[in-house]
């Protein structure tokens, strides 16, 4: 039994310890940044004690995809992660990242989504550095995105680029790794990307086993040939001898529902001979830049923000071409610079993903969005209450190791994501049979019910509704290295 103070204790909830153990009864004190005992604390004092009783106390959750790069220095409290318990996020997904980009380096879609004047950063370096310098409310896990890398070394991004490129890339690279970068992201289903090879991409990502650094892709492709997508993956990681992340697995479009029964089998196949990991968020609607293509605009798609026409948010593209009296690539031309919500996946296949035994859990909202997808503000509350205690998808354990133990463990970062003595006091309180997403499509900016206590580094940043304004958050680096793979021969160009 412990007596000694501590500056926080909190008192008689159930643990769960983000390892996929039971849940345990056990008080967790805390001195300064650190978990200091676990345990009977009965007999100890504390400046603050957290009457927990009824509640669970977790590691504060990891969002291991996220588009927060320039929204933790613009909102640095971070009100729509806090409010729903998490307490780090993995930045510069899907090729893109806030650095490095000079002022006057241009930013097609969808870099234009984290695009914002007052924070450009020349070097990566400058990027942690203003976070180091204005801390926000909650960690950073920061990747540095190939298309951010190409629109710096390349003038036409619509070509595959050449070696002097590459080696451009490299050295970018290799620079953001040196200054914090985890790895390297990239989006080859996005315009200033797509035409980049499979040979390019081996290339630029040859840095990465030197710094034990991951690969991590949104894939080519969603929808009929993911299966190939999924090849390329994984192929570029065995080049490149690193572990690899595959981001959001979906399947998109009605011809392509179901094929998850396809796709996991073959993640988990690879899974035997390289070291490969994939995250997704837990709802049948995608959401990104308003596309251009017709091939794109089939079904169901919501107007999340538009430059030139704003009054047109939250209203179908197919309503607004039909009044319009145009086709739905002529209106989705006239919207842009624009962002849409894509009603475009199956629920078996999400909840099939999600219940995949290695799957992570992310975000993959954007903060700038005037009328973002309900994921920025519920996705983690909504696994937690939605498919964890009302349709038992898994029990609450697997649930909390998928947003916190297995996302450390992923993303090589120490002493977080499980609660533990002397690891870091990351946690968040909350109540197991009231937690839950409130968030809608209609109504997005909603925080979640149920998490009473959110605590980062220590320090207490919100509870029961309440904004503290701490910023605690730091730039956390990868130290444990990626795990590397047998080497794999670039393919020649075609």
């Amino acid at each position: 039994m412990h007596t000694q103070a501590f500056d926080v204790i909190v008192r008689g909830g159930e643990v769960i310890d983000g390892s996929k153990r039971p849940r345990y009864r056990a008080d967790v004190g805390l001195r300064g940044a650190v978990i200091a005992a676990v345990g009977d604390l009965s007999a100890a004092t504390a400046h603050r004690v957290i009457d927990a009783r009824g509640k669970v106390v977790a590691p504060g959750f990891i969002d291991a995809h996220s588009h927060d790069d320039q929204a933790l220095l613009l909102q640095p409290q971070m009100p729509f992660k806090l409010s729903q318990g998490v307490t780090a996020v993995v930045t510069g997904n899907c090729g893109i990242s806030a650095a490095p980009l000079h002022p006057d380096t241009p930013v097609p879609a969808p870099l234009n989504l984290l695009s914002d004047a007052s924070t450009r950063f020349p070097s990566f370096a400058a990027y942690v550095q203003a976070l180091r310098a204005a801390p926000p409310a909650v960690h950073v896990i920061p990747l540095v995105g190939h298309s951010t890398l190409r629109v710096e070394a390349m003038a036409d991004v619509n070509r595959a680029a050449n070696p002097d490129e590459i080696a451009q890339m490299q050295v970018l690279l290799r620079e953001a790794l040196e200054a914090g970068a985890v790895g390297l992201s990239s989006g080859t289903y996005y315009p200033p990307a797509a035409a980049a090879s499979t040979q390019e991409l081996c290339r630029v990502a040859q840095p990465l086993a030197e710094y034990g650094a991951l690969y991590v892709s949104h894939l080519r492709n969603e929808g009929a040939h993911s299966q190939e997508a999924i090849d390329e993956t994984l192929q570029i990681g065995l080049f490149a001898r690193t572990a690899v992340v595959i981001s959001h697995h979906k399947l998109q479009g009605f011809d392509n529902w179901g094929q998850s029964v396809q796709t996991l089998p073959q993640v988990a196949a690879a899974m035997q001979h390289q070291c490969v990991s994939l995250d997704c968020y837990p709802y049948h609607a995608s959401s990104t830049i308003l596309h251009l293509d017709e091939e794109r605009l089939a079904g169901k798609i919501v107007i999340a923000d538009s430059k030139p026409h704003p009054e047109l948010q939250g209203q179908e593209l197919g309503d607004i071409a039909r009044r319009w009296q145009v086709s739905r690539a002529e209106a989705s031309a006239r919207l842009q610079p624009a962002s849409a919500i894509y009603f475009n996946m199956d629920e078996s296949d999400v909840r099939r993903i999600l219940a995949f035994g290695p799957t992570m859990i992310g975000s993959d909202g954007v903060p700038s969005n005037e009328r973002p997808h309900p994921r920025l503000w519920g996705t983690f509350p909504r696994v937690l209450g939605h498919y964890s205690r009302e349709l038992g998808l898994f029990p609450l354990e697997t649930a909390v190791w998928k947003m916190t133990g297995l996302t450390a463990q992923v993303f090589g970062i120490e002493k977080r994501g499980v609660l533990a003595e002397g690891h870091y006091a990351d946690l968040c309180i909350f109540d197991p049979q009231t937690v839950r997403d409130t968030a809608t499509f209609d109504d997005p900016k909603q925080p979640a019910a149920g998490i009473d206590c959110v605590i980062v580094n220590g320090a207490i940043a919100y509870e029961q509704g309440v904004y503290l304004g701490s910023r605690t958050g730091t730039v956390l680096r990868r130290t444990v290295p990626a795990t590397s793979s047998p080497g794999w021969q670039v393919p020649p160009e075609p």
